[in-house]
C-alpha cells in the first residue's frame, strides 16, 4: 500500500428482493445513500469524490447513471465518475483517488434491477464479440460447463455444491437484507431437479433488485468519522483471457494474483494457492461451484468464515453484489467481530475478472 491509509467508514444497502415492483433506480438508491450519510454524519457536499457502478443494458437506456445522480443530489456540482461494472470497481477507482492525497472522503454506490432485464441476453454481451456473443450462450449453461469441468477433476462433486448452498442459506438467516435464506439439509437440496446439468436451482444465484453504498475516508478523517474504521490494506484486480476455451475453468489464477497484489500473500507460481490468512472472507461466487474454485485459489482453510452474509447465493444484485461483499467484510471489522477480512468481486463469465480487497482493524495489518 502506498500513500495515506484509506478506510471504509460506512456501509448501507437496500433489502435485496426478487422484484422492486413500485420503485425505480433513484427511489431504491436514495434511502440507501441517506442511510450511509447518516451513519457517518456527512452529506453529499462533504464528499471529495463520488463514483458509481451500474450497467445501462440492465435499464435499457443510455447514460442511466446520470439519472441515478438524482439520488445523491447533482447540484451544486461535484467531482464524479462512473464505471460500467460492478460497484467494486467503482470502489477501486475511489480508493486510488484518495491515495493521491487531494481529497479526504468519497462516496461509492451501485444499483441494478435484474428483474426488468433479459439477463441471459445482457450477460452474453460480456463475451468475445466475434465468436461467442453471436451465439448468445446462456450464463447458466456456461456455469454448468465450468461445474462439470470441476467435477471431472475429481476434486468436488454435486454434494459439495449443495453443501455450499446450504451453508450460504443458513448464514443468510442472520442477514435482514438477504433474499434467499433457510435451513435445508444437503440431501433435500440434492433432490431438486436440474436446471442445467450438473447445476440444480440451489447452485444458481437468485435474480435480485437492489443497491448499496460505501463511504471511504483517508487518514485522520477516517478515525474522526468511525470509531473502528475498516482499513484497506490493499486492493488489486486481474483478468483471465476473454476466450473461454483457452483457459482452465476449474482454477482462478487471476484471483491468486489479485490476492498477491493486495498484499495478502507472497508471490509464487500460479499453481500454488495464495494461502491467505484472514478471519472472514466474503467471496462473490454467483454459482456454488465458483466458491470452491475461489477457496482453492486463495488457499482458505476451514477456520476462515466464508460468506457470513450468505453471499451471492443469497442475493445477487447484478452490478451490486461485488460492492456488497466489500461492505459486508468491512462491517465485520467495524462492528468488532473480526480484525482481518477479505472481500472478493467478480465480473464476466466463469470468474473472468477478479478483484480482491484486504481489510483490517489497523492500517498496518494484512501484509505477509
Amino acid at each position: 500500500m502506498t500513500g495515506r491509509p484509506v478506510a471504509v467508514v460506512g456501509f448501507a444497502q437496500s433489502p435485496m428482493m426478487r422484484r422492486e415492483e413500485h420503485r425505480n433506480d433513484v427511489e431504491i438508491l436514495q434511502p440507501v445513500i441517506e442511510e450511509v450519510f447518516e451513519r457517518v454524519g456527512l452529506t453529499k457536499d462533504d464528499m471529495g469524490f463520488v463514483c458509481s457502478g451500474s450497467c445501462d443494458y440492465l435499464v435499457g437506456a443510455p447514460f442511466s447513471f446520470v439519472q441515478a445522480l438524482d439520488a445523491v443530489g447533482a447540484w451544486p456540482p461535484m467531482r464524479e465518475s462512473h464505471v460500467e461494472m460492478d460497484g467494486a470497481w467503482a470502489f477501486y477507482e475511489a480508493w486510488t483517488q484518495l491515495l493521491e492525497g487531494d481529497i479526504d472522503t468519497a462516496l461509492v454506490f451501485s444499483f441494478g434491477r435484474s428483474s426488468i432485464s433479459q439477463l441471459e441476453r445482457v450477460l452474453a454481451l460480456q463475451l468475445d464479440p466475434y465468436y461467442m456473443a453471436p451465439l448468445w450462450p446462456d450464463p447458466v449453461a456456461l456455469a454448468a460447463l465450468q461445474a462439470q469441468a470441476l467435477i471431472d477433476t475429481g476434486r468436488y462433486g454435486e454434494a459439495d455444491f449443495a453443501a455450499v448452498a446450504a451453508r450460504s442459506r443458513r448464514h443468510a438467516m442472520a442477514n435482514p437484507y438477504a433474499q434467499v435464506k433457510g435451513d435445508r439439509a444437503v440431501d433435500d437440496l440434492m433432490a431438486e431437479d436440474y436446471v442445467v446439468t450438473p447445476l440444480r436451482r440451489h447452485a444458481l444465484p437468485p435474480v435480485t433488485d437492489g443497491a448499496a453504498a460505501v463511504v471511504l475516508a483517508a487518514g485522520d478523517r477516517a478515525t474522526e468519522l468511525c470509531g473502528r474504521p475498516a482499513w484497506i490494506t490493499g486492493v488489486d484486480h486481474r483478468i483471465e483471457t476473454h476466450a473461454l476455451g483457452a483457459r482452465d475453468l476449474t482454477v482462478s489464477p487471476s484471483t491468486t494474483r489479485a490476492a498477491v497484489g493486495a498484499g495478502l500473500a507472497t508471490a509464487g507460481a500460479d499453481a500454488i494457492p495464495a494461502a491467505v490468512t484472514v478471519e472472514v472472507a466474503e467471496l462473490h461466487a454467483p454459482f456454488a461451484p465458483q466458491e470452491l474454485i475461489l477457496r482453492d485459489a486463495l488457499g482458505l482453510t476451514e477456520e476462515v468464515t466464508v460468506n457470513p452474509s450468505g453471499g451471492a447465493l443469497a442475493a445477487n444484485g447484478v452490478m451490486v453484489a461485488g460492492l456488497v461483499r466489500i461492505g459486508e467484510a468491512a462491517s465485520r471489522i467495524m462492528d468488532g467481530s473480526a480484525t482481518t477480512a477479505l472481500a472478493h468481486a467478480t465480473s464476466g463469465p466463469c470468474l473472468q475478472q477478479n478483484l480482491v480487497c484486504a481489510l483490517a482493524a489497523t492500517a498496518e495489518a494484512g501484509r505477509p
